[in-house]
């Protein structure tokens, strides 16, 4: 069955699974980031992760809901923490140096391993897609996923506003 699944999977898919493989495997090494960079590869984890709670169940409210909550929840926990200790920003160039990391990798198969999940068990077992529990619970897990990416970006942003205030002269701050 497995097989199955696998040669009926669109060549898209393997190779949206390749693109995203290298992506996260560039981001393994210690990296030099522009700002704008930094800010995109987050909206757009995010915007795919919605989308994947949106087509596999509508825009249901409560799945709407739950990846809200989950995403806001997992995005405070994840802006508790401090940014890597090799993280910088430098305001002149407006790049981040970033130290290699494996999460953003996990998080990219992550939300495509969700998908891909959640695309074949709605083939086989379409009435899933009204189960409350089955879409509460992926569309959750899906707002994890945005929840961690967003807070990603956020740190990097908050570093960078810090680090450009710092560097203001005295007298633009007191004006």
């Amino acid at each position: 069955m497995l097989f199955q699944i696998i040669i009926h999977t669109p060549a898209w898919v393997w190779g949206l699974l390749l693109a995203l493989v290298w992506l996260g495997a560039n981001q393994l090494f210690t990296r030099s980031v522009p700002l704008r960079r930094a800010t995109l590869l987050p909206l757009v984890m995010v915007a795919l992760s919605l989308y994947g709670a949106i087509s596999a169940f509508g825009a249901a409210p409560q799945v709407v809901l739950a990846w809200l909550v989950a995403g806001a929840l997992a995005a405070w926990l994840v802006l508790q923490r401090p940014l890597p200790a090799r993280t910088r920003f430098d305001a002149a160039t407006r790049r981040f140096t970033l130290p290699g990391s494996w999460v953003p990798l996990a998080l990219m198969m992550g939300i495509f391993l969700t998908k891909y999940f959640v695309g074949v068990t709605l083939a086989m077992q379409p009435a899933l897609a009204h189960a409350a529990g089955f879409t509460l619970a992926f569309g959750m897990l899906y707002g994890a996923f945005s929840g961690v990416f967003a807070a990603r970006g956020a740190r990097l942003w908050r570093l960078a506003l810090q680090h450009e205030r710092s560097t203001l002269p005295a007298t633009t701050l007191n004006a």
